[in-house]
């Protein structure tokens, strides 16, 4: 069976529950943070050891060890490690509840990472409700009546979404009568396109499997719950819903299309055309919401969308590029990875600032960069990278997503997206302009603490390193996306 290559996650798993228990013992209850802590790089160590081994499948190919679930895994503990340093600060709104709080983050982390590394449906499903159900309750963690309402609002539409879902997968079972996807691969390359025409089962199937998966990266049409989520959630966890589940989300679609549905090549082609059209709507729906925002963690979730849709110009290249090729399947890793740091070095700076001011307002940002002077560049950075402008990440990102785009064939999409990008610059830029250039409101210091303050260091320098030399990444994104095993 292979259990040593399942450690990670039996590990992190072990470390949730440990969090658990040591909860009813310890007073302290920042030594939950560091177990958590110490759970992740535990975890991380032993994926880490697991690099540059052959593809293997275990679990009776249910589960797959190779180079695309590690670089996910490890992108997924990456994230949840900063996530939890920046929740230090938050900890006093948390009440009594820290350790049910670190175990749900540890446990959502563990499903994001079955989820890059499943290759059968029903683990699919299993490793997606694992990591939806502990986010439904870590959005209502608050109790007042803006998370309460998030987590109803999320609980409700992800249940439906989590319906589509699974109806497209029981279709695309009946179509084929497989559910492992290299099986399901072969059924469809073993039957003729008259005859996939004549049963619509497995095309309505593809269709409602992309409407589930598009709720779960926030995807225009299926993203009605993310300003209200995003705005009652704690901060921290709009962060890692932002990165993490949007990551997880856009691991397991292409996982998905390119080993179900990669081969033949007119399939591919028309749902590679399906992401073209969501992607532009989405990049436009979601920046035009976002500019009369006056509360960040709305803009942010608006603009959330928007992300979602340039990173889906690398889905439609996947679709409509040869089934070989990499360049898009790479492309959308080294976007995540861009994204992730980005939005997370936003988000850490948000908390600190809105710690102290008690409020989300853009307004009230208002000359922070006087107030404190490190948190308004670091927002500015990670404001700017996702903009798309050098020397950060998010230039690199895009770039990188965009060159793969117009080499296929979509330079109508690429237009579109750089217009849009574009659009995007005033209203992150809006917040540049309050922090520096605008009148503060007291000259009290915003003080934060040495966890947070470490988190946002990491994440700003990921986003230089990324922006200025990304050589590394893109090659183990490269390396990652050659690696699926059919």
């Amino acid at each position: 069976m292979n259990l040593e290559l399942f450690i990670p996650e039996m590990s992190l798993a072990a470390f949730a529950i440990a969090v658990i228990l040591l909860d009813f013992f310890v007073q302290r209850k920042g030594v939950l943070a560091v177990i958590s802590l110490l759970g992740l790089v535990v975890s991380a160590g032993f994926t880490i050891a697991m690099w540059g081994g052959s593809p293997q499948a275990i679990f009776n190919d249910m589960l797959a060890v190779d180079s695309f679930a590690l670089f996910f895994k490890l992108l997924f503990l990456g994230i949840a490690a900063l996530v939890i340093l920046a929740s230090v600060d938050y900890a006093h709104k948390l009440a009594h509840f820290q350790g049910e709080y670190y175990a749900l983050v540890l446990l959502s982390t563990l499903g994001m990472m079955l989820m890059a590394a499943t290759t059968e449906l029903i683990s699919i499903y299993v490793a997606l409700e694992l990591t939806s159900i502990s986010l439904y309750v870590l959005v209502g963690f608050l109790k007042d009546p803006k998370s309460t309402e998030a987590s109803l609002k999320y609980l409700l539409l992800g249940a439906i979404a989590s319906a589509v879902l699974l109806y497209g997968m029981a279709l695309v079972f009946g179509f084929s009568g497989k559910t492992q996807l290299g099986q399901i691969h072969g059924a469809i390359a073993a039957t003729s396109s008259t005859d996939i025409m004549a049963n619509p089962g497995l095309i309505l199937g593809i269709v409602l499997l992309i409407a589930g998966f598009g709720f779960k990266v926030a995807a225009v049409p299926f993203h009605m719950w993310v300003p209200d989520v995003y705005e009652g959630a704690p901060t921290p966890i709009t962060a890692y819903l932002s990165v993490g589940s949007k990551a997880a989300g856009f691991a397991i679609i292409l996982r998905v299309f390119s080993s179900a549905f990669g081969l033949p090549e007119w399939l591919s082609l028309n749902w590679g055309l399906i992401f073209a059209v969501l992607a532009a709507i989405g990049m436009t729906v979601g920046n035009v919401a976002a500019l009369p925002q006056t509360n960040i963690k709305r803009m942010l979730g608006y603009s959330s969308i928007a992300q979602a849709g340039y990173l889906m110009v690398g889905l439609a290249t996947v679709g409509i590029a040869p089934a070989a090729a990499v360049l898009g399947r790479s492309g959308v890793l080294f976007f995540l990875a861009g994204y992730a740091v980005a939005n997370l070095g936003a988000f850490i700076a948000i908390i600190a600032i809105s710690n102290k001011l008690d409020s989300d307002l853009i307004q009230d940002f208002s000359g922070m960069i006087k107030r404190a002077p490190v948190l308004a560049l670091a927002l500015s950075l990670s404001l700017i990278s996702l903009i798309g402008m050098p020397p950060a990440a998010g230039f690199m990102a895009k770039f990188y997503i965009f060159s793969g785009a117009v080499q296929y064939g979509l330079l109508w999409l690429v237009i579109i997206a750089v217009l849009n990008s574009v659009i995007s610059a005033y209203y992150y830029l809006r917040v540049v302009k309050v922090m520096w250039f605008g009148e503060p409101a007291s000259e009290t210091k915003v003080p934060s603490s040495g966890a947070l303050r470490l988190a946002l260091f990491l994440a700003c320098l990921a986003v230089l390193l990324l922006g200025i030399i990304p050589g590394y990444i893109m090659n183990l994104a490269e390396a990652a996306a050659r690696m699926f095993i059919f």
